[in-house]
């Protein structure tokens, strides 16, 4: 399934490099969401990239994080804790897309200029399942500095949550800070109350 997600990113990512319009018909406007009822953007702008290093970058991460998310989906799928690992998966990572938009929609509904592209909302959902699955094990931050992933969670939440109000870069801040919050709550959105029990024995 993460492979199969990879695969169809970057083929239709390296399409976009080659056909602008292709590009423009796929990204999120919420112009054209609100005003012309192109509901199908909220999804399709996570298939979407800038360039090599925007759609690496978020490949890498989400092969990283999601082959373990997806084997404890089919661990807990196989105990009667929830329902199907891929179907579970699938609704974790494209919910993280949508998850991811709705902020950009509400505000920018009347900018016809307004565009956001890239799959950084889902995996963002991805990387915090896998932090509320197991929040002491370790992430390493730029690749580098281990700290266990609960920390790192907070960390990221508050550098996201500083950079989206200085409001400066390219980087759509608040597609990571959304999409990291709907990551966070998926396990118990669909798992239920034995999914906090076992965050909270992570600690003990």
């Amino acid at each position: 399934m993460v492979l199969l997600i990879i695969i169809v990113t970057a083929g239709i990512s390296v399409l976009c490099f080659r056909d602008r319009r292709l590009f423009d018909r796929l990204a999120l406007k919420p112009y054209y969401i609100v005003h012309r009822r192109q509901w199908d953007r909220m999804v399709s702008h996570g298939f979407v990239h800038g360039d090599w290093t925007h759609l690496l970058v978020n490949m890498f991460v989400f092969w990283s994080f999601g082959e373990f998310v997806l084997r404890v989906f089919e661990y807990q799928a196989e105990t009667g804790v929830s329902f199907g690992a891929n179907a579970r998966f699938i609704l974790l990572y494209f919910g993280g897309i949508i998850a991811a938009s709705v902020y950009d929609v509400i505000k920018y509904r009347n900018n016809p200029y307004y565009t956001s592209i890239g799959a950084s909302g889902a995996v963002s959902a991805v990387v915090f399942t896998s932090v509320f699955i197991s929040p002491l094990s370790k992430i390493y931050l730029m690749g580098v500095l281990p700290m266990p992933g609960i920390l790192f969670g907070l960390l990221y939440i508050a550098y996201e949550t500083y950079s989206a109000r200085k409001g400066q870069g390219r980087i759509n801040h608040h597609a990571h800070i959304f999409g990291a919050v709907y990551g966070f709550l998926f396990p118990v959105l669909t798992a239920g109350v034995s999914q906090v029990e076992i965050f909270l024995n992570s600690f003990r």
